[in-house]
C-alpha cells in the first residue's frame, strides 16, 4: 500500500515532527518550503509560497509523486506569523500572511486534492489564535481565522468524496517561530507557560501525534482540534 505526506513547510518544528513521524509509519514524505527537510529519505521540493508563482516550476513533481497512492495526507503546515496592530495595519503585512497561510495552501489543494483516493484526508494546522486574539499580532490573527473557515468549507465542497478535513490548532510550542516572536526573553516564555493547565510548552511531536490521529480518523472531518494542553481562563 502507498501512502503519501504532502506537507508544506516540514524543514523544522511542527512540520519536521510530522514528517519523521509519518515516515516511521510508512508514509511516503513530500515537503514543500524554501530550506530542505533534514530528513532522510523524503523528498524536498523547494517552493517560495511568498511568491504566487510557486508552483509554475514544481506542479509535475508534485502529481508525479503521487501516481499509484492508495491514501494521500495533505498537511498545510508552513505559516507566516507577522506583528501589527489592527487599528494601524501595514497592509504588506497582512497581504504576506495571507499569501502564506491561505492562498498558498487554496494552490497547493488545486494540484493535490484531484489526485487523493478515498481514504485520504485533508489537514489544516490553525493556531490558538485561529478563535482568539491577542494585541498586536493582527496579520496572523487574522490568517489563521481565515484558515478554519478554509477547512470547514473543505469539509462541505469534499462531501461524498471519503476525503476528511481537520483544522488542528496547536497552543504555545517550542518552535523556531515561538522563540524568534520572544526575541530571548525568557520571562516572556515563562510567562506563556503559565497560561496552561500543564505549565510547559508543547513539544511539536505533541503535535504531530495529533495530526497523524487526525489524518487517520475520518470521524473527526469539519472539527477543530484544540491541542494546546488546556488553556487556562482568567
Amino acid at each position: 500500500m502507498k501512502k503519501v505526506l504532502v506537507i508544506s513547510g516540514a524543514s523544522k518544528g511542527i512540520g519536521l515532527a510530522t514528517a519523521k513521524l509519518f515516515q516511521q509509519q510508512g508514509y511516503e514524505v513530500v515537503n514543500l518550503s524554501r530550506s530542505p527537510i533534514p530528513l532522510a529519505g523524503a523528498t524536498h521540493i523547494s517552493a517560495d509560497f511568498s511568491n504566487r508563482n510557486w508552483a509554475d516550476n514544481c506542479c509535475e513533481h508534485i502529481v508525479a509523486t503521487l501516481a499509484g497512492a492508495d491514501q494521500v495526507v495533505l498537511v498545510h503546515n508552513a505559516a507566516l506569523l507577522h506583528k501589527g496592530n489592527s487599528v494601524d495595519l501595514d497592509i504588506a503585512d497582512l497581504e504576506a500572511a495571507l499569501a502564506v497561510n491561505i492562498v498558498a495552501p487554496a494552490i497547493l489543494n488545486k494540484i493535490v486534492v484531484g489526485h487523493m483516493p478515498r481514504g485520504s484526508a485533508l489537514l489544516y494546522i490553525g493556531s490558538t489564535l485561529a478563535e482568539k486574539a491577542v494585541p498586536n499580532t493582527a496579520p496572523y490573527v487574522i490568517s489563521k481565522h481565515a484558515v478554519v473557515g478554509f477547512m470547514r468549507s473543505s469539509c462541505q465542497d469534499l462531501a461524498g468524496r471519503g476525503i476528511h478535513s481537520a483544522c488542528i490548532c496547536p497552543g504555545f510550542t517550542g518552535t523556531e517561530m515561538l522563540l524568534t516572536h520572544a526575541q530571548g526573553d525568557q520571562g516572556f516564555l515563562d510567562t506563556i507557560a503559565e497560561t496552561v493547565t500543564f505549565a510547559r510548552l508543547i513539544e511539536p511531536e505533541e503535535i504531530a501525534q495529533s495530526v497523524y490521529f487526525c489524518a487517520n480518523s475520518p470521524v473527526i472531518n469539519g472539527a477543530v482540534i484544540h491541542a494546546n494542553l488546556g488553556q487556562i481562563e482568567r
